[in-house]
C-alpha cells in the first residue's frame, strides 16, 4: 500500500501562486510516476501534471503548461506542484496520485493510477 498526503492548498487571488506538496509513504516503486489531477464542482476529474520518479520526465495538461511546474524530491518521496499565474478556472480539488505502469512516459489517464490522496482545495478568486 501507498499512502499519499497532500498539503499547500488554499485561497488566492487571480494571478497569485500556490505550491502543493504530496508526500508518499509505504510501499513505493523505483519506476513509478506521481501526478496531480483536479476536479472542479460539476466537472470530471482531469489530468494536470505528472513526473516519473527515476527519469524526471514530465507531462503537463495544455491548460497549465507554462504556468505550473512539477518537481520531485526522491529522498523524501515527495512531489511538488508550483502553480503560478493562477486563474479562477484553476479552482478545484487537487489530488495526488501514484502509478506504476513502468511506461517510459508518465500516464495522463487516471485509470493507470492505483493510489490517490484525499485531495486539497485550491480556490482562485477573480
Amino acid at each position: 500500500q501507498v499512502q499519499l498526503v497532500e498539503s499547500g492548498g488554499g485561497s488566492v487571488q487571480a494571478g497569485g501562486s500556490l505550491r502543493l506538496s504530496c508526500a508518499a509513504s509505504g510501499r513505493t516503486f523505483d519506476s513509478y510516476a506521481m501526478a496531480w489531477f483536479r476536479q472542479a464542482p460539476g466537472k470530471e476529474r482531469e489530468f494536470v501534471s505528472a513526473i516519473k520518479r527515476g527519469t524526471g520526465i514530465t507531462a503537463y495538461a495544455a491548460s497549465v503548461k507554462g504556468r505550473f511546474s512539477i518537481s520531485r524530491d526522491n529522498g523524501k518521496n515527495t512531489v511538488y506542484l508550483q502553480m503560478n499565474s493562477l486563474k479562477p478556472e484553476d479552482t478545484a480539488v487537487y489530488y495526488c496520485a501514484v502509478e506504476n505502469t513502468g511506461s517510459f512516459y508518465p500516464s495522463q489517464s487516471g485509470y493507470d493510477y492505483a493510489y490517490w490522496g484525499q485531495g486539497t482545495q485550491v480556490t482562485v478568486s477573480s
